[in-house]
């Protein structure tokens, strides 16, 4: 079952138009919009639409979404003048459908860290600088990327701390650090 829910989004959008299309409805407007990433990129393990709905960007897209002067989801991306940017206009920039040319090289809960001094890395960063260019200076967007690297240190060195403690309350023979009946549930609740 775990098998089949990864392998219905991690499949390539190129092969797999009704990722975003919408099989019923191909609607290339219908695509352009934020709400269809949402299908995949939600929830405890993807919290892309989450990050992205409370984001300055987000919150512009959603008081305005529905007035076509602000967001005319009928034009191509390439052509397109929004307010604010959607998921598809940074990355499927121009409407370019390869997804993973403009992903970040940023991973989940530190589970691995990319080489700061990596070609790939540099390649990376002064793409998404040139995508935030579009609307904001180059040192605003080489500002922010610093202030991403620099959360995503800390949080790596929080989640980093948190299985120390974990693994020192098992060596202290606490086999269950945290009783079912106390866990709480993914949403922080009891």
């Amino acid at each position: 079952g775990d098998t089949a829910g990864c392998t219905f989004c991690h499949t390539s959008p190129e092969e797999r138009c009704s990722t975003c299309h919408q099989r019923h409805l191909f609607n290339p407007a219908v695509a352009r919009k934020s709400e269809q990433c949402k299908a995949c990129h939600w929830g405890k393990d993807h919290r892309d639409w989450e990050a992205y709905d409370i984001s300055i960007h987000g919150i512009v897209y959603q008081v305005n979404k529905w007035d076509p002067t602000q967001f005319d989801m009928s034009k191509k991306l390439a052509d397109a003048d929004y307010v604010g940017p959607t998921c598809q206009y940074c990355h499927l920039r121009g409407g370019h459908h390869n997804v993973q040319r403009l992903s970040t090289v940023y991973t989940s809960m530190g589970m691995s860290n990319a080489d700061r001094g990596a070609p790939l890395w540099k390649e990376k960063r002064d793409t998404w600088v040139s995508v935030c260019d579009d609307c904001h200076s180059p040192r605003f967007a080489r500002e922010n990327l610093q202030a991403m690297d620099e959360a995503c240190k800390d949080a790596g060195l929080k989640y980093t701390e948190t299985f120390k403690v974990a693994e020192n309350l098992m060596l202290d023979g606490m086999g269950e650090p945290m009783p079912k009946d106390l866990a709480p549930d993914w949403s922080g609740q009891h």
